[in-house]
């Protein structure tokens, strides 16, 4: 089991802490949300903890492909399957990293699970299998990740920065990065062009 992080909301002035487990959810960012990188994003939670969380923007593509970034790292595709993705835009850290979110989990050298069928893979080896067209059946590449120290994440939902769904990989791994978001949305039954700054966090 993994473990949990707390969560500090406001009820009537008081501040009540819950128990809350963010891993393999989708944060939806608030029209309210001032932070000019994750305006209008979606991300995807690999691991929240008491230690804080991480994850991936999944709706904010670059002008770089996969096949270029294979060559730039010295990788030659032998097929053209996944040569034409998009590099994704996966946050503020690390942004000269690369980072494979995938299914299935598979054998890698350094991959964080999210859940039975999901992992994240920091390291060279599944980049030159997707070049050697033996790389995971499903998956997103980004370049840099999402980070949130221990309780700030928490404090950003007690401030309505972010809406929370648990996550579907079908939004994940099938639609295209503009239409995550929408899709995202429509799983808690709300449109995001109607959405307030003012509703709170799901």
């Amino acid at each position: 089991m993994k473990p949990e992080a707390n969560s500090y909301l406001f009820q009537d002035g008081v501040i009540v802490m819950q128990s809350i487990n963010l891993t393999d959810h989708f944060l939806i960012a608030m029209p309210g949300l001032e932070d000019s990188f994750f305006a209008r994003t979606l991300t995807y939670i690999c691991e929240h903890s008491e230690r804080g969380a991480l994850g991936l923007v999944v709706n904010r593509p670059t002008d770089l492909s996969v096949e270029n970034l294979l060559l730039q790292l010295g990788m030659f595709p032998k097929g053209t399957a996944s040569s034409n993705l998009p590099v994704l835009l996966g946050g503020p850290v690390q942004i000269d990293s690369g980072f494979v979110l995938h299914e299935p989990v598979g054998s890698w050298k350094f991959t964080l699970s999210s859940n039975e069928s999901i992992g994240l893979t920091s390291s060279a080896d599944i980049l030159q299998a997707v070049a050697d067209c033996e790389g995971p059946k499903r998956m997103l590449i980004a370049l840099g990740y999402s980070g949130w120290a221990a309780g700030q994440l928490e404090q950003e939902l007690a401030q309505n920065a972010w809406l929370t769904v648990p996550a579907e990989s079908q939004i994940l791994f099938e639609l295209s990065s503009e239409e995550r978001l929408p899709a995202a949305m429509k799983l808690l039954g709300i449109d995001f062009c109607n959405l307030s700054s003012e509703v709170g966090h799901a």
